[in-house]
């Protein structure tokens, strides 16, 4: 790594901190990893270890053009993604490449027809794919694109971006952390948003304009259509068969300015016809999951906080767990020092929405 990406990469989780749109923070993505990796575009994608395999809730992008970018999300949503997830998370090293053609690690995906056609109308040559993992669970993943003439991505490429993976990960928790727990004021009443067989969205309550992440107005609208039928797809999934994730997404404060949930199920038999989609404020010990891996709680924290939320006071907490009143007390003020909350009162509301 050059000395100069060393350094950029080191500021970037504390721009992560700051309230940034998402398109100033993949454009701040992109000049950081570029001394590391050359590239033409770039995408950082968000989730908590504990979240299942699907839907993000972060996305980050800079240089990807729009039209490109929608037809290639789409395709991933389809099931026609040669680097999903799960198949990089099944390989020795974390990481992979694909392009038109292009060779990856260890032998890489050869793209589809459609795929390379697709590539070739909107002159890209290659794409390298990184999993973002530690020994927490994967936290995402880095993508970078490079334009059709220019050197395809190779297994340097590949070691190189692997170095940057920490400091990404460190930066995507910094956003989500670096902002207040909460906002004042109550929340928006939920809303739903009705999506098609074909992928599209048909309907939406009218609250469900007010969900819209915040000052992102500026946002590419298929950024939201993509979501909500990767949503869509994912509850198709678990209705065909249920041993699959449910569709349930918790986006964070950092970018909505509360917790929110995002819950996905067909409207039909076996997942045929319209999925509804709720937005509503996130709350209890389905989020606490989610939370407990953006902020670090330890299991123990975790417990503590499971009990704040069923309405016990620090003797009962004790009482329960089996510890002293002294070592509650120890664990809320490592808690609240972790999510920078006031209080238990604080703390309660931010996971309460």
């Amino acid at each position: 790594m050059t000395r100069s990406g060393d350094r950029l990469l080191r500021e970037l989780a504390l721009v992560a901190g700051q309230r940034v749109s998402v398109e100033e923070l993949g454009e701040e993505v992109s000049r950081a990893v570029a001394p590391v990796v050359a590239h033409d575009g770039v995408r950082l994608d968000g989730t908590a270890p504990s979240a299942a395999e699907g839907t993000v809730p972060l996305g980050f992008q800079h240089g990807y053009e729009a039209d490109f970018a929608r037809a290639w999300a789409m395709r991933c949503v389809e099931g026609h993604d040669p680097l999903r997830w799960a198949v990089l998370a099944r390989q020795q090293v974390p990481v992979g490449v694909i392009g038109a053609g292009v060779i990856g690690a260890g032998g890489g995906p050869v793209l589809d027809r459609s795929a390379r056609r697709l590539f070739a109308e909107h002159g890209v040559g290659s794409e390298l794919r990184l999993l973002l993992r530690d020994a927490h669970g994967v936290w995402g993943a880095l993508s970078l694109l490079r334009v059709r003439g220019s050197r395809a991505f190779d297994a340097d490429d590949v070691r190189r971006a692997a170095d940057v993976g920490p400091a990404l990960i460190a930066a995507l928790r910094r956003y989500v952390t670096g902002g207040p727990l909460t906002s004042p004021g109550p929340a928006q009443p939920p809303a739903v948003v009705l999506v098609g067989p074909d992928d599209k969205v048909r309907a939406a309550t009218p609250d469900a304009r007010r969900w819209q992440p915040r000052g992102d107005g500026h946002r590419q609208k298929w950024v939201a259509e993509v979501f909500f039928a990767a949503l869509a797809a994912q509850a198709r999934r678990h209705a065909r068969d249920p041993r699959t994730p449910a569709a349930l997404v918790h986006g964070p404060a950092a970018t909505f300015g509360r917790w929110v949930a995002f819950h996905a199920q067909p409207i039909g038999p076996e997942g045929s016809g319209d999925v509804a989609v709720v937005l509503q404020a996130a709350s209890g010990t389905r989020l606490l999951p989610v939370f407990s891996d953006w902020y670090g709680l330890t299991a123990r924290e975790r417990q503590v906080v499971t009990e704040l939320l069923d309405g016990a006071v620090p003797k009962q907490i004790a009482r329960r767990l089996d510890v002293s009143v002294h070592t509650v007390n120890d664990h809320f003020k490592s808690i609240f020092r972790k999510t920078d909350a006031d209080g238990r009162h604080e703390l309660v509301t931010a996971l309460s929405g």
